[in-house]
């Protein structure tokens, strides 16, 4: 009987590989939390946890490992229907921005608003596709002594939402600030500073080959490609092997020093030339306003502003859709992390600092795969503590 179900197994496998575009053809399994095998794979195998929910633990793996997981006794289920996302309405990223579509939509908005947006080329991707910023200010073409803040999305290819928030921000602030004097006011006294898109490379791959991308497009040089963007910044870089990986084949592969990647080191050289109060690095998925440290779960100095000022974005969120974002150490209430930018900004920079996961709440709601109808109502409940960030970056400069 152990005979046939392996044949049946292993010709199960066959049909998968048929069906195979290229080599990261990947499937999603789910494994009870408790299963005494479990640890050892993830430590082992290049495996992707995309969440843990009811008990169980969901990874994102390479369909030619099965064979070895269910040899070596480990009991898994099928997730597979949930691997391919909602088809679009409109095209293979539907409504969302490839790196063509942001370049010519930043530009466009500072053609129509030429005296108050200023779009720079801060650096260029492995790839040597423009990293693009915007700043948003008056009087854009002059550094003054105004209060500096940063909003950057997209360090993760997959995470689509994350590019659209950080541009619709740009994009409200512009279109309103002849028309709202709170907005007017934001813009006099401030100067924001905008990457929208900060691993093109990576989010170009997402597009056209494999929606589960992760990482930039390093070529590793052993048949791996990609180092996670997010722990790869230079404050306690490396920490442990918990909260980052020395295995490229990874998907938290740290890289080989920190800030080895042109992207990192894009975001490293425009917070040397800048006096930033505060940032935001905006993510999906988990509906969670985190900030350092990640890399530990004591707390970092600033920890009672930072609960403080999370609470209080949370709260305006909650005004908006009636969505309720966590909030929280990311060290204590996701799990460790090690060379992300926040605790980056914060250990060098000493300012408040955090890392938005956007909606949904799991995996099963949708994980990384976000309607294109959610974009408008997930930029509107972010509005309200981005604004509210700013202000409380002038107040304090």
């Amino acid at each position: 009987m152990k005979k046939s179900l392996l044949i049946i197994f292993i010709l199960f496998l066959s049909f998968f590989n048929l069906l195979a575009q290229n080599p990261e053809d990947f499937t999603i399994i789910s494994i009870k939390i408790n299963d005494p095998i479990l640890k050892n794979i993830i430590s082992k195998e290049n495996v992707d946890i995309l969440m843990r929910r009811n008990g169980r633990v969901y990874l994102l793996i390479e369909k030619k490992k099965l064979g070895r997981f269910f040899l070596r006794g480990l009991r898994f289920e099928f997730a597979e229907s949930e691997l391919v996302p909602p088809i679009s309405k409109h095209g293979l990223n539907g409504a969302y921005h490839s790196y063509t579509e942001l370049e010519r939509d930043l530009f466009n908005l500072e053609q129509s608003y030429p005296e108050i947006a200023k779009i720079f080329d801060i650096g260029d991707s492995w790839e040597n596709r423009n990293i693009y910023a915007i700043k948003i200010s008056d009087n854009v073409e002059f550094d003054e002594d105004e209060a500096e803040v940063f909003f950057v999305g997209c360090h993760h290819a997959r995470e689509w939402i994350s590019v659209e928030i950080p541009y619709l921000l740009a994009h409200y602030l512009l279109l309103n600030y002849y028309q709202n004097p709170r907005i007017q006011n934001i813009v006099d006294n401030s100067e924001i500073w905008i990457v929208p898109l900060l691993n093109p490379d990576g989010l170009e791959y997402s597009i056209t080959t494999f929606r589960y991308w992760r990482k930039n497009r390093r070529d590793n040089g052993n048949g791996s490609y990609g180092v996670d963007l997010n722990r790869n910044y230079g404050y306690n870089w490396g920490y442990d092997n918990i909260g980052s990986s020395p295995n490229t084949f990874s998907q938290t592969y740290r890289g080989l020093s920190p800030f080895s990647e042109p992207e990192t080191r894009a975001i490293k050289n425009l917070f040397e030339q800048k006096n930033f109060k505060a940032a935001v690095s905006y993510h999906s998925y988990s509906q969670i306003i985190l900030y350092p440290w990640g890399y530990t779960e004591e707390p970092s100095p600033l920890n009672d502003l930072l609960e403080r000022l999370s609470e209080n974005m949370a709260n305006l969120i909650y005004q908006v859709n009636g969505n309720t974002y966590l909030t929280g150490q990311s060290g204590k209430i996701l799990y460790l992390t090690n060379g992300d930018a926040t605790d980056w900004i914060l250990g060098i920079y000493n300012i408040p600092t955090f890392t938005i996961e956007l909606p949904p709440i799991d995996f099963i709601s949708g994980g990384f795969f976000n309607s294109e109808e959610d974009i408008i109502p997930i930029f509107k409940e972010n509005l309200p503590p981005a604004l509210f960030l700013i202000e409380w970056a002038i107040e304090n400069n």
